[in-house]
């Protein structure tokens, strides 16, 4: 079933009840003439309802982006090769750039990996440093072009000591730096002599590696006084490495042109007892499955919520209706049908539903940007949030089931003719 037919149907109630009231009666003028008497209550109401509505779709939307934004982040990432650990904490560190103590893969099973013909690209990791807060993360010059599309202003590094700044960073090109050692509030600054050139700048990935500076995975191993993995003072960065010279590396990124031949080396890899390959995409799905019941959780608030508004709404309208009593009820005697007193009551309070609602969803997109803003920058994840047909099928929901409430309200109005005409 498509979207739009979902919405269709979920705003067929309000259509038959509109449909089954007003059929044969024009009560808009009369409406319209209780709107502008009581235009500041109805105002209220309407404020409140789109306060509503603005609410859960702003929680739907925002998660909705967060799941797209992770997903996005990791999907340069084909898969990740590491000793036998906790494939959670291995992608936050290696997607994510959280930093994290891991055990290291030594140079004989990088050769290993990066040897086979059908590996396009086997990049080592290096972490451990930082620079004004941003970290410094060693790779290969192939997988940086990998990562950025190949869009990078400026050049890739070419020595030890260069390095690219991600698009986030305010670092321009030719700027020097110390690094400090360590990340965070642990870093420690003077340990290291070596200083880093910037030679290029990287295109936005909508990950946190635009907060990162990248470097040769040799400079970090230099800074800290381990060997470069190389014979040669004069090799040019990146593989190949010689594996007796090799470090280590806490994760292997690798990248193949064919989706089997990566299942075939994560069943090879996983199946002994000092590797293990994962997809960072099926990690963040499970995690996913997860986060599903704290969605659930936070579209049951959402919903909630926005019932108790709705009853509180047509409480409301409930005792607006005692303020104009007289009317109505005067209209009956006049010879209106009870049909369309209760039309004239439904009208009302859907005129000021359809208004809370369609209010609430501007509201709803724009604390949907402002919020995907403030999560973007909190989490280094660029996170876009845009409406969609779910939002529009809670608020076609909400509008539906508020409205036939609104009906009972109309049903539920005085009847005492004579009692309020002696008023």
């Amino acid at each position: 079933m498509s979207d739009a037919v979902t919405a269709a149907l979920l705003l067929s109630p309000t259509v038959l009840t509109g449909a089954a009231l007003l059929w044969g009666f024009r009560p808009l003028p009369l409406v319209g003439a209780l709107l502008k008497r009581y235009r500041w209550i109805a105002a209220v109401f309407v404020a409140l309802i789109a306060l509503s509505v603005a609410m859960g779709a702003a929680l739907i939307a925002q998660e909705r982006a967060l799941r797209e934004g992770s997903a996005r982040a990791a999907e340069k990432f084909d898969m990740v090769i590491a000793a036998p650990g906790s494939e959670l904490t291995l992608m936050f560190a290696t997607v994510f750039l959280q930093p994290s103590n891991v055990p290291l893969l030594d140079g004989f099973i990088f050769n290993e990996i990066a040897a086979r013909e059908d590996v396009e690209i086997a990049a080592p990791l290096a972490f451990g440093d930082s620079y004004q807060g941003a970290p410094l993360v060693g790779t290969t010059p192939e997988f940086l072009v990998h990562l950025a599309n190949g869009e990078i202003e400026g050049r890739l590094f070419q020595a030890p000591l260069e390095g690219v700044a991600g698009a986030a960073l305010n670092l321009e090109i030719g700027h020097t730096f110390a690094p400090a050692h360590g990340v965070g509030e642990s870093a420690e600054e003077g340990l290291h002599g070596d200083e880093y050139t910037i030679v290029g700048r990287m295109a936005p990935t909508g990950s946190p590696w635009d907060r990162a500076i990248i470097v040769p995975v040799e400079g970090v191993w230099q800074t800290h006084g381990l060997s470069d993995g190389k014979r040669s003072a004069d090799a040019p960065v990146g593989p190949p490495f010689v594996s007796e010279l090799f470090p280590g590396t806490p994760a292997i990124i690798v990248r193949m042109d064919r989706l089997p031949d990566l299942y075939s080396l994560r069943a090879e890899l996983n199946a002994r007892e000092d590797t293990m390959a994962f997809f960072p995409g099926t990690v963040l799905s499970g995690l996913y499955s997860v986060m599903g019941d704290i969605r659930d959780a936070m579209s049951f608030m959402a919903l909630v919520t926005q019932v108790l508004v709705a009853v509180a709404v047509l409480t409301g309208l409930f005792i607006l209706t005692q303020l104009f009593r007289r009317q109505l009820t005067l209209l009956h005697v006049l010879g209106a049908p009870r049909r369309f007193v209760v039309g004239v009551l439904w009208s009302f309070a859907t005129v000021l539903l359809v208004a809370g609602v369609i209010l609430g969803l501007v509201l709803g997109a724009g604390a949907t940007s402002i919020l995907s803003s403030i999560v973007s920058e909190r989490i280094d994840v660029l996170v876009t949030a845009r409406f969609s047909w779910p939002e529009l099928h809670l608020a076609a929901g909400f509008l539906s089931l508020s409205s036939v409430l609104a009906a009972l309200v109309g049903l539920a109005s005085p009847r005492g003719t004579a009692e309020a005409l002696r008023d």
